[in-house]
């Protein structure tokens, strides 16, 4: 039996969720799931009981995870060489091979148990399935280091970018009450599978979806200045100037432009947040302080 001060402070805690319940209740979130939340196993089941409160109070979350650690290990055992250029897998046939049967077998189907065990009723698609993520391969531009000299268009492989999402399926599975799971895998029109960064896929879900939100789950607190103080709330104009001066840079942009993105298409609210505390999704979405960054397009 709960004694009277933590009989308080649980009614205090639910008393102060109840605005925030009403005010997205019939909205749609999109949550790119990674990180240490996919491999911790607390973290795991953390995510799994956040995902299903939101479709219990009314909420409609849909999920894109990534993969890439569980690929490179897969490769490692199968004796499959990994390439990297500019923080990009090079995919061949083979690469490809084994990240469709990682992504759309292996963690997919994890992902998507996890949430049943815990009350859900999820269902996991690539973007393969009913045409979800139609691509094109992705061109990489890596700049010339000689002046006057063209950039230089690189060959990724099988590495692609997204041209169109099929939102049809994703109304059907939301409106029968199912929390749709995807694989970044997409397809292109000459049905050949294409490697898509799952921010990225996460990033066009929700602005196909015209989504309330976009959760982007990382290993970081959020965007940081340059005193290492986490910045809670921009707009995607001050974002474009921590860009410009260097404070955003590196392996952080790719993430942001794909926030910035979906958010001046029309999604509310970008969400750069902490995945390694328990619950975070549930404390960004319910509380005014949240683990992370808020990105708005408002003044």
């Amino acid at each position: 039996m709960l004694d009277r001060e933590s009989a308080m402070q649980v009614a205090d805690v639910l008393s102060k969720a109840l605005p925030y319940i009403q005010r997205f209740t019939g909205k749609t979130i999109v949550i790119k799931y990674g990180g240490n939340a996919m491999i911790d196993e607390d973290l795991k089941n953390s995510f799994a009981r956040d995902i299903v409160m939101m479709k219990l109070v009314g909420i409609n979350p849909v999920v894109v995870h990534g993969g890439g650690p569980q690929i490179g290990e897969l490769l490692n055992k199968l004796n499959i060489d990994s390439q990297f250029i500019d923080g990009m897998r090079v995919t061949d046939s083979k690469t490809m091979d084994v990240v469709q049967m990682v992504l759309g077998g292996l963690v997919n189907k994890d992902i998507v148990s996890l949430i049943n065990r815990n009350g859900g009723r999820a269902v996991g698609l690539t973007g393969k399935d009913a045409d979800l993520i139609r691509a094109r391969k992705l061109k990489a531009v890596r700049a010339s280091s000689a002046e006057n000299q063209a950039p230089e268009i690189i060959d990724i492989g099988l590495v692609g970018e997204v041209e169109q999402v099929n939102v049809d399926v994703l109304d059907m599975l939301v409106q029968g009450d199912f929390i749709p799971v995807i694989a970044p895998v997409g397809v292109g029109p000459d049905g050949m599978s294409y490697n898509i960064n799952a921010d990225l896929v996460a990033g066009k879900v929700a602005e196909a979806l015209q989504a309330e939100k976009l959760i982007l789950l990382t290993n970081i607190s959020g965007l940081m200045d340059k005193q290492g103080k986490v910045l809670t709330g921009l707009t995607t104009e001050q974002v474009n100037a921590l860009i410009a001066d260097g404070t955003i840079y590196g392996g952080m942009l790719p993430k942001i432009r794909c926030a910035l993105d979906a958010v001046k298409a029309g999604v509310t609210s970008a969400h750069i947040i902490d995945g390694r505390v328990a619950h975070a999704t549930l404390l960004e979405i319910f509380t005014d302080e949240g683990v992370g960054t808020l990105i708005t397009e408002r003044h």
